[in-house]
């Protein structure tokens, strides 16, 4: 640009005194960089525009931990109530590591909430988890964590007459459900179908979220509850009535949700960084640098390099 084109000194403020926004393309719209991205700034893009939303005090974050490796994932059983034998020692291991790094950050210190499923894959990983979740008192001693809560609306998809069989005496005795083409078929007599589990779970989701207003709520689940959740709180076409994604969710992974009002916002899904470098305790061995880190992206346990 021209000395003439510039605009004056007079007409516009210096970069000392206002961020230049002209620079910062997409993020501009964020309100990153202002200073004040949570509150009324004149150096904020409109909140109508913005794309980067502001953390409300009120709002309460539950945050969905899968299970370790289960005994009834590497022995191919139906895992419900009969069927679950908790966790592997590797399960144990790859909870083990997710506890370590909570343990180190304190990024769930001080939960207000412990939550399991009632299978005991969950309801392990969660007494597993739990020493990372207790505060920190004003006299810096360590507070008890919270005790867990066993709630059935948490559960994987209800077997019914299928749990405890492995797959193959299940394809004989109940044939191949397709979800696919009919998400309304119950897996097995007195189990559950696809779109009533998802709705279980959406509704199991706002009665927690509406019982812990502001508060930090830690979940020890399943794959398909961490599906359930994005089909049913992120605008996903059918979400509710048959959709799936067939998500690739690690074991021992966060999946992190802000709750404000009716507002579902997905901070995070699948975080597994804290199996990097865990020589395939929690994501399978992968290649490294020659710095020795591993590279995988991080989220879904696969090497792009």
């Amino acid at each position: 640009m021209s000395a003439s084109s510039q605009p004056s000194s007079s007409s516009q403020p210096s970069s000392s005194s206002q961020p230049d926004a002209s620079g910062q393309g997409f993020d501009a719209l964020t309100g990153a960089g202002t200073g004040a991205p949570e509150g009324p700034s004149p150096h904020a893009p409109p909140p109508g525009i913005r794309t980067l939303g502001p953390h409300s005090a009120s709002a309460t974050t539950i945050v969905l931990v899968r299970h370790g490796e289960a005994v009834c994932n590497v022995s191919g059983m139906c895992g419900g109530p009969i069927g679950c034998e908790g966790l592997t020692d590797r399960g144990r291991a790859q909870v083990d590591v997710l506890r370590a790094r909570l343990l180190e950050t304190g990024e769930l210190a001080g939960a207000d909430a412990l939550y399991a499923s009632i299978l005991p894959r969950a309801v392990e990983t969660a007494g597993i988890l739990a020493p990372a979740l207790a505060g920190i008192g004003a006299d810096g001693v360590r507070t008890d964590p919270p005790l867990v809560v066993e709630e059935c609306g948490f559960c994987e998809l209800h077997p019914g007459e299928a749990d405890g069989l492995n797959w193959s005496d299940f394809s004989a005795r109940f044939g191949n459900p397709d979800w696919d083409t009919d998400p309304g078929r119950v897996i097995a007599p007195g189990g559950e179908s696809w779109t009533g589990f998802v709705n279980r779970v959406a509704d199991t989701l706002d009665a927690v979220a509406a019982r812990h207003a502001g508060q930090l709520v830690v979940v020890a689940c399943h794959a398909g509850v961490v599906e359930a959740s994005l089909l049913a709180k992120t605008p996903v076409v059918d979400g509710l009535v048959g959709a799936r994604m067939q998500l690739r969710t690690q074991h021992a992974s966060l999946t992190t949700w802000e709750v404000d009002g009716s507002r579902w916002k997905l901070l995070g899904y699948n975080d597994g960084a804290h199996h990097l470098g865990t020589d395939g305790v929690g994501g399978g061995a992968e290649g490294v640098t020659g710095s020795g880190r591993g590279w995988m992206s991080v989220g879904t346990g696969e090497r792009i390099g």
